[in-house]
């Protein structure tokens, strides 16, 4: 620890006495100052050891020396040195009233004990205690590098929260919490999450302070550091490091060393992370081409029994601003899939696809958590309103003999998200839902539109009602009866009316391609005026 002005009193060779503020003699010296100014308070910048003869002062002035007395106190002095035997024989009065009514330390120094001796004390005390601290770093810098290589993450945040006699944390990519030490930290970390997100927003190296804590086994008031780790545009991961106050040096230095450390095993696993990704490109290659055999033989136990299990594949897509752009939509989907895969304990295959990284492929546990991730990513804030900048389709359940199905299925789900302008859209839920609204298409329109013109146009002259008979007629699966008692008219009129559509369009309404073809024009251009 820094010099206090007790350990100074206690320093034989140097013969102080105390004359006042004896209860405040555990205050840390920072240095030494001599100066004999009337006024040296313009040169003080706080925690000093003013040491004075009264050379220019009236030391048996009362008021004078409140007044100087009180503006050292408020300058930050912690203590005042004043030597006797070369103004004063004796410590005047005055200055021992005026310190003791301000609780500031008088210390009464001996002729005998030059001011040099006083501050070579002090600047002695300050080395050794820097150098115990930069000691002290460096074992802890070789303890948590011992650690880091041998527990991984959690050793050593349990060694750094023992260092920093506090609590640590590490948060992955997404900002969940993956390590706490000790065990109850990770209740403070996770109420923590929205500052780390905060802090991941920022380019890497960053870091934060947050001050606060909540009761129960957490400290009630804590000093909370947050450090992003990486060397990445992204952060990668993030370190919390909380304590009663402020860290000292010692302190600070097992901090910047887990920091360090922890930033070498992000990049490390960043670096497995990209060979992984590679493996999984080709096993996904191999699946796709119908070889769940040698897909197998090549990820060994890479995806656990994920090839084998019942899988869904999703298919990604993200503009070009989107995926050039500090968003990164498919990077953050990505992380979510990744981190709710890894916290349920299930293998999970995230490969980009595309030169330019613009289509992310996914193939997760079917009703996993990486499923469920991305449903959630979807409906959340990272994605809201980014139907331009992210889509997302899903595919049904498959078996490795099933992927190319499933890439088929979540590739129509993506096109359908596409011109639907939606974030996702689930394959099977196409499947099950009416495809009426999949003629929302402008290509769809425009071919209704040219079949039913002429008909329109024949109605339009007022030469007959071509358009709603034929409508009746469809919607009664051609019953004549039915679809003219609807229109109010006789049957042969309807069936009159429907030669004129023959005729006009050229087209036999026997044959069944035809009828649907017609029926789906009329859907697609439905007006509530038809």
């Amino acid at each position: 620890m820094p010099p206090t002005l007790a350990s100074l009193v206690h320093h034989s060779a140097l013969k102080l006495t105390v004359r006042a503020g004896e209860e405040r003699l555990d205050v840390p010296v920072r240095w030494a100052h001599v100066s004999e100014l009337a006024d040296p308070v313009p040169y003080m910048e706080g925690g000093e050891l003013l040491l004075i003869t009264a050379l220019k002062l009236d030391a048996e002035d009362p008021e004078a020396m409140r007044r100087y007395v009180r503006r050292l106190v408020g300058a930050g002095v912690v203590g005042l040195g004043f030597a006797v035997g070369v103004n004063y024989e004796r410590t005047p009065e005055a200055l021992v009233e005026a310190a003791r009514a301000e609780g500031l330390p008088l210390l009464e120094v001996p002729r005998r004990t030059p001011f040099l001796a006083i501050s070579k004390a002090v600047s002695a005390a300050i080395a050794a205690d820097q150098y115990r601290a930069v000691t002290a770093g460096f074992a802890a810098q070789r303890e948590l590098t011992r650690q880091a290589l041998g527990g991984g993450p959690e050793g050593l945040l349990t060694a750094l929260a023992a260092q920093v006699d506090g609590w640590a944390a590490l948060y992955d990519a997404s900002g969940a919490v993956v390590a706490a030490a000790p065990e109850w930290a990770g209740r403070r970390a996770g109420r923590l999450t929205a500052d780390v997100e905060r802090l991941r927003e920022r380019p890497a190296p960053a870091s934060s302070v947050v001050t606060g804590g909540q009761g129960g086994e957490d400290p009630a008031e804590d000093r909370v550091e947050l450090h992003s780790l990486g060397t990445g545009r992204r952060p990668r991961a993030a370190l919390a490091v909380g304590t009663a106050a402020a860290p000292g040096t010692a302190e600070r230095y097992a901090v910047h060393s887990a920091v360090a450390l922890l930033t070498l095993l992000t990049e490390r696993s960043r670096s497995l992370h990209a060979a992984e990704q590679r493996i999984g490109a080709a096993v996904l290659r191999m699946l796709l081409a119908g070889e769940p055999d040698h897909a197998r033989a090549v990820a060994g136990d890479l995806y656990g029994d994920l090839l084998d299990a019942p899988f869904r594949l999703l298919l990604a897509e993200a503009s070009g601003d989107a995926a050039d752009g500090a968003g990164d939509p498919l990077g953050g989907l990505a992380e979510a899939v990744e981190s709710a895969a890894a916290r349920a304990g299930e293998p999970v295959l995230v490969v980009p696809e595309g030169a330019e990284g613009r289509r992310l492929v996914v193939l997760a546990v079917d009703g996993g958590a990486g499923v469920r991730a991305c449903a959630e990513y979807a409906a959340g804030p990272a994605a809201a309103g980014s139907a331009e900048e992210l889509v997302m389709g899903l595919s049904g359940p498959a078996g490795p003999t099933g992927a190319g199905g499933a890439y088929r299925g979540a590739e129509q789900a993506l096109s359908v998200a596409r011109r639907r302008g939606r974030v996702l859209v689930e394959h099977e839920r196409m499947a099950t839902g009416s495809v009426l609204p999949l003629l929302a298409d402008d290509a769809v329109r425009a071919f209704a539109d040219g079949l039913l013109r002429a008909l329109r146009e024949h109605d339009a002259t007022g030469r007959g009602d071509l358009v709603a008979s034929l409508r009746a007629w469809l919607s009664r699966h051609g019953q004549w009866d039915a679809a003219a008692a609807d229109l109010g008219v006789h049957r042969h009129t309807l069936r009159y009316r429907m030669r004129r559509v023959e005729e006009i369009l050229g087209r036999s309404l026997d044959d069944p391609d035809v009828r649907m073809e017609l029926w789906l024009a009329l859907k697609a251009t439905s007006d509530p005026a038809d």
